[in-house]
């Protein structure tokens, strides 16, 4: 288009920034050996944030392959995806081979950001889909750059539409691997407090793998260097005090008032900014002035022949103008060679703001009108979006409307549901300003979920504002924007209460049912049962099967029973008559679990497992992500860990291989509880981290941290088992309890408490559990919360202080286990140890109680359980002292030191220990056990005196009655307490007491029963 023009205002010599140019040099470095790199860039306008990334990317030239993309500008709308769809493209270009074997497999989900890459179907969509999207890309970048250093730079993040700002925080926040440096720029003086950058640079600065960079002006000293570099020859030095000063050290204002002293613009320059970047704009001829207005209302890049298109200018003339505006460096030819953009949008935004309100529109019209003439003028991938923005601001709702809706769906397709949304929210905005001809001549284009159709041919009937916000519902709710949603489903409803329609008010509901869910605002319930009212009695409609399906699946996780199950019948039952195949294939998964914890254990595996067939045969990847964490997690429910183990390989390698984050989560923590039952502790530590990193909603993050909690607590390491019980707990939130979830955190808080000598705690926890009761088909939860406080009223029976309200305890214990279900082998043995532990609390064990419980978990596979009732047994048969009872507790306590080792279970082998060493059985020693000396008392460095304190402590003595007892004054005892708490590291006399008893310093018939003070 245009040969080489003179530029003269940017400096050819690079100024300042060393230290800027070595941190990324030095990032490149690290993410050269393989460590990714992710940086911002921030500075306000024209202060050089691009010359710096020119400079850093141009000496990667030979080194690295360097992929750039800005987001994009059009009027004040974003293009979605816009820097990585450009990133990409310019990936792709670098790395054919690589690109297109990374990409392999996925090339229809990644069209999305790069449509080069083939049609992009309507597809799924849900919440998940846009996480699937951006891990998939993640992957891609990963797989690139596994053997080819790659910078992707991504300009101009001020103007990033949503769906870019959350790609590129999920990049932020989950690459882990490839030679990758990601290095995104944004102007920090355009970010005022409801910029919506803003929350993302906050949450950024929070990552320790992201650095920030901030640019500063220049000094008085670069700013000459710039001068002399910009005039090729010295400046004089009172030019530069003068543009110092004016330009306040600003890069780009610096280059403006030294060409403009130059040409001999200065006189009567004012310093409003403004005038500043428009001296040079106004002293191009007029036509080329023209140009620079047509392409400032055009975006960030504006086509040649789009510009030519709109100017109506003779070529030759028009190609003048262009050449004049790039000589006076107010234009750039676009690095692709077919179009032009301001060299700065300084500039850009100036000559904008100087359009007069009618001028504005007009072009908008004349751009629109010839993008509609010839849609080849711009690009296929933008072409819709930005018919879209022209129209809209041409001010024209008759060509708006229409436009705004079909951009919607582009949006919508490319899981830009944050830009969808917005696009409809436009739609409604224009819906009356529309004439009606062109309103009645709209067809629903896309229909949401099982949004139903009137009941009418959609190639017939007209769109309706209704429609438009089931559209924009649901785009609010797969975007992240649900305060929007609940808004617009409270103006649904209150138009449906003028024209009543059941199935659509139905919908609606079950919407605010899941909103009210996700922003922790109930459990959704309320609106659930709202919808089933309205359809009850309705013939059967996919509106109506998607309530029953819904209903059973939320029956099932918070109150399961019979109703739950007929729920789920019959939404099978409707799905099928409507052809509704994938409500159909989540009822019976439904179903199956239910069934199996109803006791139907074999028919309802079988269901699970003929759903699990269907849905990888039929390539429905979302409900066969479900049916590998049910299907599993029921074979785990009736002890069969074994079979489950392979089968949760399998599903997280499909979970990962389709994106299914919250899904791949799931199956991640199910395989935790898989590996700890079955003795694989360090596997299923792994486990549990990877369900904490991996989901994309809170829940499976917190059955992550649960896991863990878990297994700190059977570990002994009891503060961080309380950590990962806070972390659970603040996942979970309070607003939706499920026993599949409160259950679990009781038990792992009830133990905490007791391991800590907290047993009012203990004893609370379990309260609280036991008042809300034990619902149909929580037996699989409900056994070990019952064992585990059985076990701690056994451990605490010595402790005075557990004396208080144990009765009642122990009694609330029986009762409730007789309500339990044993239909298993595994919940058949649970319930032999719990009654045993519930002995022992009493003092009435024997080794009649205890044989029974071993051998029922020897016919188990679950090494720690079966270790821990050897150790029990073993003490029974102590306890009775025969040569034969000694030799095989000797057994045993081998036995189930060796698991303890393993496990590195240490509560269990100081336990194993504590009992051979009082009975003087030889045990051979384990790495594990230096951890317990043969003298805890002196391990803990504790003096002679101090152990006779303490064993008084632990009888519940006052410290007067310590000082009568050992003849020595109140005040010392008191003093030895204090030097007691601070060596055990505990805050009170009852932890010390707890520690004590834990560690069996005393054993409790040589403590006196004395009474508390």
């Amino acid at each position: 288009m245009l040969g080489p023009v003179e530029n003269r205002s940017v400096s050819p010599v690079f100024v300042g920034r060393n230290d800027e140019l070595d941190t990324l040099n030095e990032a490149f470095a690290r993410a050269a050996a393989g460590e990714p790199q992710a940086l911002l860039l921030g500075g306000e306008a024209g202060v050089g944030k691009t010359r710096l990334v020119e400079e850093f990317t141009d000496g990667m030239a030979r080194r690295a392959v360097v992929a750039v993309g800005g987001c994009v500008e059009i009027g004040a709308d974003g293009l979605p995806f816009a820097p990585f769809s450009s990133a990409l493209r310019a990936l792709r270009d670098a790395l054919p081979q690589e690109f297109t074997a990374a990409a392999s497999g996925q090339e229809e989900e990644l069209a999305r950001l790069l449509p080069d890459l083939g049609e992009t179907t309507a597809g799924r969509h849900d919440e998940q889909g846009m996480a699937r999207l951006f891990e998939l890309t993640a992957r891609l970048l990963e797989r690139v750059a596994a053997d080819h250093p790659v910078v992707l730079v991504l300009e101009d993040l001020h103007w990033a539409d949503a769906s870019t700002r959350h790609l590129l925080a999920y990049l932020f926040r989950t690459l882990r691997a490839g030679r990758l440096l990601v290095l995104a720029t944004y102007r920090s003086d355009d970010i005022h407090r409801r910029h919506p950058l803003r929350p993302l640079l906050a949450e950024l600065d929070r990552l320790r793998t992201v650095r920030r960079i901030e640019l500063a002006r220049f000094t008085r000293e670069e700013v000459g260097r710039q001068i002399a570099g910009i005039l090729a020859a010295e400046p004089d030095p009172a030019q530069v005090d003068d543009i110092f000063e004016r330009s306040d050290g600003n890069a780009f204002f610096v280059e403006e008032l030294a060409v403009a002293g130059c040409d001999g613009n200065c006189t009567g320059l004012t310093d409003s900014l403004r005038d500043l970047l428009l001296v040079r704009v106004e002293a191009l001829p007029e036509s080329a002035q023209r140009v620079a207005r047509i392409v400032a209302e055009g975006g960030s890049t504006v086509e040649y022949r789009l510009i030519a298109a709109v100017a109506q200018l003779p070529e030759d003339d028009l190609i003048e103008a262009l050449r004049a505006a790039v000589g006076a460096n107010i234009l750039t030819v676009t690095p692709a060679g077919d179009g032009y953009r301001f060299r700065h949008s300084l500039v850009r935004e100036a000559v904008a703001d100087d359009l007069l309100p009618g001028e504005r529109s007009r072009l908008n019209r004349r751009y629109a009108e010839a993008l509609e003439a010839d849609p080849t003028l711009v690009g296929a991938d933008a072409r819709v979006m930005r018919l879209a923005s022209y129209w809209y601001h041409a001010r024209d709702a008759a060509k708006a409307l229409p436009a705004v809706l079909a951009a919607s769906v582009v949006a919508r397709r490319r899981h830009a549901y944050t830009e969808q949304l917005g696009l409809l929210e436009r739609a409604m905005e224009l819906w009356d300003s529309a004439p009606e001809e062109v309103r009645s001549a709209l067809r629903p284009v896309d229909y949401t979920e099982v949004y139903p159709p009137c009941g009418c041919d959609p190639a017939t009937t007209p769109l309706r504002y209704l429609d438009l916000m089931a559209e924009a519902a649901v785009a609010g709710r797969f975007g992240g924007e649900r305060e929007r949603a609940l808004k617009i489903t409270k103006r649904a409803l209150r138009l449906l209460e003028d024209e009543p329609d059941p199935l659509r008010a139905a919908w609606f509901w079950v919407q605010r049912s899941r909103l009210v869910q996700a922003q922790a605002r109930g459990d959704g319930w309320h609106e659930l049962a709202t919808a089933q009212d309205l359809v009850r009695g309705l013939p059967p409609s996919e509106v109506h099967a998607e309530v029953l399906a819904l209903a059973a699946n939320w029956s099932m996780l918070h109150r399961p029973g019979p109703e739950a199950s007929a729920a789920a019948e019959q939404a099978v039952e409707y799905a099928r008559m409507v052809g509704a195949r994938d409500i159909e294939l989540h009822a019976r998964l439904t179903l199956g679990c239910l069934m199996v914890d109803a006791g139907d254990h074999e028919l309802g595996l079988t269901e699970l497992r003929q759903v699990l067939r269907d849905t990888l045969a039929e390539g429905v990847h979302h409900v066969a992500g479900r049916a590998y964490v049910n299907l599993p997690s029921e074979l785990q429910s009736v002890g069969r860990d074994r079979e489950a183990a392979p089968l949760l390989r399998e599903g997280i390698a499909f979970t990962r291989k389709y994106g299914l984050l919250d899904s791949e989560a799931w199956v991640w923590g199910n395989l935790s509880d898989a590996l700890y039952s079955l003795g694989q502790w360090e596997e299923a530590a792994e486990a549990a981290a990877h369900a904490t990193r991996r989901g994309h909603s809170a829940k499976p993050r917190g059955a992550g941290a649960l896991k863990l909690a878990h297994l700190a607590l059977a570990r002994g390491d009891f503060a961080d088992a309380g950590r990962c019980l806070a972390t659970a707990r603040a996942h979970y939130g309070t607003h939706d309890p499920m026993p599949q979830q409160s259950l679990p955190l009781a038990r792992i808080a009830l133990g905490v408490a007791a391991a800590e000598g907290r047993i009012d705690d203990a004893r609370a926890e379990l309260l609280r559990a036991l008042e809300i009761g034990f619902p149909p088909g929580t037996h699989r939860y409900g056994w070990p919360l019952l064992l585990a406080a059985a076990t701690a009223e056994a451990d605490a029976c010595s402790l005075p202080a557990a004396l208080p309200g144990r009765a009642e305890i122990l009694d609330h214990l029986t009762r409730t286990a007789r309500t339990l279900t044993t239909a298993a082998p595994l919940w058949d043995a649970y319930s032999q140890y719990t009654r045993a532990e519930l002995l022992r609390a009493e003092g009435r064990d024997t080794v009649d109680t205890w044989t029974p419980v071993v051998a029922a978990f020897e016919c188990l596979d679950r090494p720690y359980d079966l270790a821990r009732v050897r150790l029990r047994l073993a003490g029974a048969l102590l306890a009775v002292g025969g040569e034969k009872e000694r030799d095989r507790a000797v057994q045993l306590l081998r036995s189930a030191a060796a698991v303890a080792a393993h496990l590195d279970a240490r509560p269990l082998a100081e336990a194993v220990a504590r009992l051979a060493q009082r009975a003087r059985l030889p045990l051979p020693r384990t790495p594990q056990q230096a951890l317990a000396a043969a003298d805890p008392a002196a391990a803990l460095g504790l003096t002679s005196r101090e152990r006779d304190v303490l064993r008084l402590v632990s009888a519940g003595r006052t410290n007067r009655q310590i000082a009568e007892e050992l003849f020595i004054s109140p005040k010392t005892a008191s003093v030895h307490v204090s030097n007691i708490l601070s060596k055990l590291g505990v805050a009170g006399r009852g932890e010390a007491a707890a520690v004590a008893h834990r560690l069996g310093l005393f054993p409790a018939e040589t403590l006196p029963a004395g009474t508390a003070g």
